[in-house]
């Protein structure tokens, strides 16, 4: 009975020992993920880690002054400002219809006019970007400006045309404030379902 008794727990310490040598190696294999994931960028230090800018070297002035520029002057770059303008629809973008808005600004100088922030095209659709309020819907200068898109679109030729004109960028993105939906819309206003 005792030969039973000690095979028994020596098979429990076999388990036991298995069991720790797979938590020890569990943790060691984890602590070299870790270990390699802090130590490899620093083992290269010609390789800059991702969105950082190496500071501009100090240099004497003619006057033996010493300079230092700013890395980061909180100023966005030209390719920052372009993105967040195409994201926002709130200037000029990679998206801009050139030839609408020439049409628009060389047709038009007045108020109205100066509320255009961008106009962009995709297909029949001509989507008009303003400065105006999300609830500047069915406003005078939306539907002006509505008017002013079927124009320019019937000097295209356009038969079927479809025309948003977009509030500013808000909470909800650039709600439109006026629209026509094809040749059987005459009305440039926004119009809601009626509640239930």
């Amino acid at each position: 009975m005792s030969s039973g008794l000690a095979r028994s727990r020596g098979r429990r310490r076999k388990g036991r020992t298995r069991s720790h040598v797979v938590e020890l190696s569990l943790g060691a294999a984890a602590f070299a993920v870790g270990a390699f994931a802090i130590a490899g960028p620093l083992s290269h230090p010609d390789a800059a880690p991702a969105n950082t800018a190496a500071a501009p070297a100090p240099h004497a002035s003619p006057a033996g002054e010493l300079t230092v520029a700013s890395v980061d002057t909180g100023k966005k770059t030209d390719g920052a400002r372009k993105k967040a303008s195409a994201k926002k629809a709130s200037g000029p973008s990679k998206y801009t219809d050139k030839k609408a808005d020439a049409y628009f600004r060389s047709r038009w100088k007045d108020k109205t006019a100066k509320k255009v922030k961008d106009i962009r095209t995709t297909g029949r659709y001509l989507r008009i970007y303003t400065n105006l309020p999300e609830n500047a819907d069915n406003s005078k200068a939306a539907i002006t400006l509505c008017k002013r898109g079927l124009e320019y679109l019937a000097e295209r030729g356009e038969v079927n045309p479809v025309v948003f004109v977009q509030s500013r960028f808000g909470e909800n993105g650039n709600p439109v404030l006026a629209n026509i939906l094809g040749p059987d819309d005459d009305d440039c206003r926004v119009t809601y379902p009626k509640p239930n």
